[in-house]
């Protein structure tokens, strides 16, 4: 785990706010730590570093339009890529598939993979794959991006603020919310007949 707290007092706001626009829009953004950068942040804020009056704001701000950005990629660019001749890497069938589970499934997708790491970023783009109605997936959006970009540093400012010494537990804490982030995905490939067998065969080819 790299220093959070140096990257943040480093960056500032402006770095957070990049750091959280391209995680949750850019295909660039999937390995970045969006839950524990503004966790922490939230906690630097509590201890003085940061205003929290102004973080909150751009983060949530930040989240919302780089879901947007994302979407938009995904709306103009998707369709054009995915609907090429059927080959080893592209599938047209995707588009289809996409609209068919964003048709059903959007609004809660939108919300619920604001706290999912990988998936957070790809999640806007397919919903402009599957060509989501956009007021829809601005509504949702809005509200996955209260409840992330909102909730996780006013988390961590709350505790920094009533915890004594904290900051001695801060990264056992960030590691739990990493675990607690990556579970869901953790358990979906395990659940998954297809995954383990996949997993496997990675394994044994690599020993």
């Amino acid at each position: 785990m790299f220093d959070l707290v140096s990257l943040i007092k480093t960056a500032g706001y402006l770095g957070i706010a990049g750091i959280v626009f391209a995680e949750s829009g850019l295909f660039i953004g999937f390995f970045l730590p969006g839950d524990s950068l503004l966790f922490t942040a939230g906690f630097l804020a509590s201890q003085d570093y940061l205003n929290i009056l102004i973080l909150v704001p751009i983060s949530f701000i930040s989240a919302v339009i780089g879901d947007s950005f994302g979407y938009g990629f995904g709306k103009k660019f998707g369709p054009r890529v995915f609907n090429r001749e059927k080959s080893l890497i592209w599938n047209p069938e995707h588009v289809h598939r996409a609209q068919e589970f964003y048709a059903k499934h959007g609004p809660k997708t939108i919300i619920l993979a604001r706290f999912l790491p990988v998936i957070r970023t790809f999640a806007p783009i397919m919903a402009g794959v599957g060509q989501m109605r956009y007021r829809t997936f601005l509504a949702y959006n809005v509200i996955g991006g209260f409840l992330w970009g909102i909730g996780l540093p006013l988390l961590g400012f709350y505790l920094g603020s009533y915890i004594p010494d904290i900051d001695k537990y801060l990264i056992p804490i960030i590691a739990l919310i990493i675990i607690l982030s990556a579970s869901p995905i953790i358990f979906k490939v395990l659940s998954n007949k297809d995954y383990r067998t996949s997993l496997l065969a990675a394994f044994k080819k690599f020993r």
